[in-house]
């Protein structure tokens, strides 16, 4: 796999995102993340996964730089994967853990929400779902799986001035389970994974698919309208304008690379 590393032990699968400096989402990684899962939920010899950035980013979200050069074909293939991959991780019967080491907006915030358990580095780094400034428009799947952890009202706050938090705003809210040191972070999270795993699995797994069964119906349904809504959008002059902006100044910085 190119943007994803992937190692066992002790039936722990740790998945670590490694697409440039900030883990960026593009089409590559979205195949080989829904991949992995699916390859993770039938083998009878993991029981979970945590799931990890590198360095100071856990993953900025969606690729922009690449994303925007996108035919029309492209960019609506990507976010049929993008949803498709909501649903197929917040459908894993085991238990998944994400262990958010540095920044974690946008998409790299949906990721986490597909997790059972979120860890969260402190100090300076965020997390939320920014995706409205930036012109893009929210699905109510994201919003339903935004609300399962936050609630309605808060989701709904959050989502529409794109809030991004700390991790100590976070973990009061809800949206982070535990706070730590940058670098006992995957250490955490383990410790975390191996309560879930040493419970009956068949008893386990059931009761997620339970508790999860309103959620993934939302995450299931045809989203033809919505994406047809979404895609009009990402064409439309303003958001192509607040896209070119947003580019030009990740452009000044060091390109993931």
């Amino acid at each position: 796999m190119n943007t994803i590393k992937v190692s066992v032990r002790d039936k722990i699968a740790f998945l670590s995102l490694d697409n440039g400096k900030s883990n960026a989402i593009n089409a590559e990684m979205l195949n080989e993340l829904s991949d992995i899962i699916k390859a993770i939920d039938q083998d009878s010899g993991t029981g979970g996964l945590i799931i990890t950035g590198k360095e100071n980013f856990f993953s900025a979200g969606l690729d922009l730089i690449e994303l925007y050069d996108y035919n029309a074909d492209q960019i609506s293939k990507f976010w049929t994967n993008f949803l498709e991959l909501v649903y197929v991780f917040s459908s894993l019967r085991k238990p998944a853990i994400a262990a958010i080491n540095g920044h974690s907006p946008a998409g790299g915030c949906v990721l986490a929400l597909c997790c059972d358990y979120r860890v969260m580095a402190e100090g300076k780094f965020i997390i939320g779902l920014n995706e409205i400034p930036v012109g893009l428009i929210v699905p109510e799947s994201i919003f339903q799986l935004y609300a399962f952890w936050l609630g309605k009202g808060n989701a709904y706050r959050f989502l529409l001035e794109g809030k991004l938090m700390s991790s100590e705003e976070a973990i009061k809210v809800g949206l982070v389970d535990e706070v730590c040191n940058q670098q006992s972070i995957v250490t955490v999270a383990e410790r975390q994974m191996k309560k879930y795993i040493q419970l009956g699995w068949t008893t386990w797994q059931q009761s997620k698919m339970n508790l999860r069964r309103e959620l993934i119906g939302h995450l299931k349904a045809d989203q033809t309208e919505t994406l047809k809504i979404m895609l009009e959008q990402w064409w439309s002059p303003s958001t192509r304008k607040i896209l070119q902006t947003i580019i030009s100044n990740l452009q000044n910085k060091p390109r993931n690379v």
